[in-house]
């Protein structure tokens, strides 16, 4: 048991002294030093370091509360009025997913996951994205800016946002003539600047809830708002383009209706209804039912400053983020299953995980131990980073059109703009915190969390490094899946046992072959170990089962 002192005296905070990014919250005996919990981890988990004694800090933010003080009265509290508060607040640091409680505690958690769930867009809305996407399609703006010109780079981002916007209020008038006419027949960029800001945050918020929308757009969108918050531009500009996304949260604050997420029905009204296993009857019941319970609070809460149609688009939009969820991180929990299943961590029937540097295009070397664990703790971790994805994309756009300067580099994949990521930055060490205990036992991977460098030079490519997660296991799955249903057809069945030696063997053979080579380091240049073997699926011995099953690519375009 660790003892617990103040980290510091003084009015400023104390930095791990390894990653000099995360307040120190643990103090090494041995090592004489200050570190976060993460990089204390990661560096005292094996060896003699694993045997030095340690000292838990309260954080500085903690101590300035009294956190830090001896007073009995301040520790140990004399009313239940703290213990109450102590397991709301452990119930909204969990990550959520086995919460089935109602009333409070359930809507504590559903406040905080709203905060970050952005709103669905209207019909009025919609019809702006198309404007703006009509506009970024047409637009060259990286080609302009992101390249090495003796010209003044201010005033080419000015030319370009300007452009952009003369496009957009263009479209605007051939779309709606009357509208038009009153923003611009009188009336300045600077005048019309709510209007830009709003199309600009739809764009955002639809690809936020979107992921595959926009993969040719939504770049350039990032790189303009990202250049458009620098002062000189922002002064040449005369306006400002960027405002906070709307979500589900500060939409109902707004209308002073956050009592809504705390409906003891809101868990049944934002519920992804899942097909799988189910009769048409059981569907229907449960869409039913959903549908009840949204009538329900709508009516419940519906009032002058909100109605009941605003309510039922904020339920909505809690529900597409479950979609999401079960969408994108289900399959990290279903591969988890299929290695906890047909794998231990001891090497049975023949099939070793075990890889070596250099042969067969490997680059990583491990025993059978070492090479389960890697990708067990790499799904582990995918599947926590998409959990929170959301929250992390939130965190990414603020990141990206902060005041933070960047500076455009040669990485070896071009020039791309590297630029400081602190809020993403806290919070993966946090995500990774929490998978690294989850997981147990010895850390096989890296700790280092790659932001703000050659390897994910900003939030940006952070973002699309992670969002291919499901894009590559959803595919496989579903083909591991569906595996059984092949048997249906004797001709196939047969063709199975012979080529492949039964169902069975071959769900083995493919999950052997995966975590094998996904997981090797061969695809580290491409930001994504697993990205190699998907791009050579075809000359695998099973790609005709996958063929079978209904895959098309692992982008959604047909083969």
């Amino acid at each position: 048991m660790m003892d617990i002192q103040v980290a510091s005296d003084s009015n400023k905070p104390i930095f791990c002294i390894e990653c000099k990014d995360q307040e120190a919250s643990v103090f090494c005996e041995q090592c004489d030093e200050d570190f976060c919990e993460v990089c204390h981890g990661m560096l005292h988990r094996t060896g003699n370091r694993k045997l030095h004694n340690s000292k838990k800090l309260t954080p500085h933010s903690e101590g300035k509360n009294g956190l830090g003080s001896t007073n009995d009265n301040t520790l140990n509290p004399s009313n239940g009025e703290s213990d109450d508060a102590s397991m709301k607040q452990a119930l909204m640091d969990m990550d959520g997913t086995i919460i089935n409680s109602s009333g409070p505690t359930y809507g504590d958690w559903m406040t905080k996951r709203a905060k970050t769930i952005p709103l669905r867009l209207d019909v009025e809305e919609r019809r702006l994205l198309s404007l703006l996407e009509a506009a970024l399609n047409v637009s060259e703006y990286t080609d302009k800016i992101d390249i090495l010109a003796y010209s003044s780079k201010t005033k080419r981002i000015v030319v370009q946002i300007k452009d952009i916007c003369a496009i957009l209020s263009g479209l605007l008038v051939s779309g709606d003539y009357k509208l038009g006419t009153q923003l611009f027949a009188k009336r300045t960029l600077r005048q019309n600047e709510e209007i830009f800001q709003r199309i600009f945050e739809v764009g955002r918020r639809h690809k936020i809830m979107n992921p595959e929308k926009m993969r040719s757009t939504y770049g350039k969108l990032m790189y303009m708002l990202m250049d458009s918050v620098v002062p000189e531009v922002e002064d040449m500009l005369g306006f400002s383009c960027v405002r906070p996304i709307q979500t589900v949260y500060d939409f109902l604050k707004k209308r002073e209706s956050v009592e809504v997420l705390h409906d003891e029905n809101v868990e049944l009204a934002t519920r992804e209804i899942a097909t799988e296993f189910k009769t048409r009857e059981q569907l229907n019941a449960e869409v039913q039912r959903k549908q009840k319970a949204i009538q329900h609070i709508c009516e419940k809460y519906k009032n002058e400053s909100i109605s009941a149609e605003d309510i039922e688009r904020c339920l909505l939009s809690m529900s597409d983020n479950n979609t999401f969820l079960r969408s994108n991180r289900d399959p990290c929990e279903k591969m988890l299953k299929y290695l906890s299943k047909y794998f231990t961590t001891q090497k049975t029937d023949g099939y070793s995980l075990a890889i070596v540097a250099g042969k067969n295009g490997h680059r990583l070397t491990h025993s059978h131990t070492a090479q389960y664990a890697y990708v067990h703790q790499s799904l582990s971790l995918w599947r926590e980073i998409v959990h929170e994805m959301f929250m992390l994309w939130s965190m990414a756009d603020e990141d990206l059109i902060s005041s933070s300067t960047y500076r455009l580099t040669n990485t070896g994949q071009g020039l791309q703009r590297i630029q400081p990521c602190p809020n993403v930055s806290r919070a993966m060490h946090k995500i990774l915190n929490r998978a690294q205990k989850k997981c147990g036992g010895s850390w096989v991977g890296s700790s280092v969390v790659h932001l703000g460098d050659r390897n994910v030079p900003n939030a940006f490519m952070f973002i699309d490094k992670y969002n291919q997660v499901a894009r590559i296991l959803t595919p496989i799955v579903s083909t591991l899946d569906k595996l059984e249903s092949l048997e249906n057809d004797p001709a196939v069945q047969k063709y199975i046992e012979n080529e492949y030696g039964g169902v069975e063997k071959c769900r083995k053979d493919i999950l052997y072959n995966f975590f094998r080579y996904g997981f090797d380091g061969s695809g580290a240049d491409n930001y994504f170990d697993a990205g190699s073997w998907c791009s050579n699926i075809e000359k695998k011995k099973f790609f005709p089962i996958f063929l079978m099953t209904g895959f098309v690519g692992f982008d959604g375009n047909e083969w």
